[in-house]
């Protein structure tokens, strides 16, 4: 696999507090992430929070940068639109590049069902 600029992903989670608001925020919000290349891999739908604490809503979107995600971050027509749901929504955002070395490789036989596990 030829090695090429890593993705980069914005990885959300948010709890609503004005539902208004927030639907006004994504009404909006679709342009900035259009203009910079910007999809959406999670939004909404179920979860199970396995470890750690879980906010009511998780969110990833892809883009073909990482310099893109943050420029997507910093413009004029996201902030703006993130104006709109000021104090409507308490929000964990993080911007992170992705990967794209080499992966795990299966290298002995997985455990068999029912075994104890390490």
């Amino acid at each position: 696999m030829a090695q090429g600029i890593a993705k980069a992903y914005w990885i959300v989670r948010v709890d609503v507090q004005d539902a208004e608001a927030y639907k006004a925020y994504a009404a909006a919000n679709g342009a900035a992430f259009a203009r910079f290349g910007g999809r959406f891999l999670v939004r909404g739908g179920a979860y199970e929070a396995v470890a750690g604490t879980a906010r009511a809503r998780n969110v990833v979107i892809e883009f073909p940068s990482y310099a893109a995600a943050l420029d997507c971050w910093n413009s004029d027509l996201y902030q703006s639109a993130r104006a709109l749901q000021e104090n409507g929504a308490e929000a964990d955002i993080v911007v992170i590049e992705g990967y794209d070395g080499p992966q795990p490789q299966v290298s002995e036989p997985a455990p068999t069902p029912g075994a104890a596990s390490e």
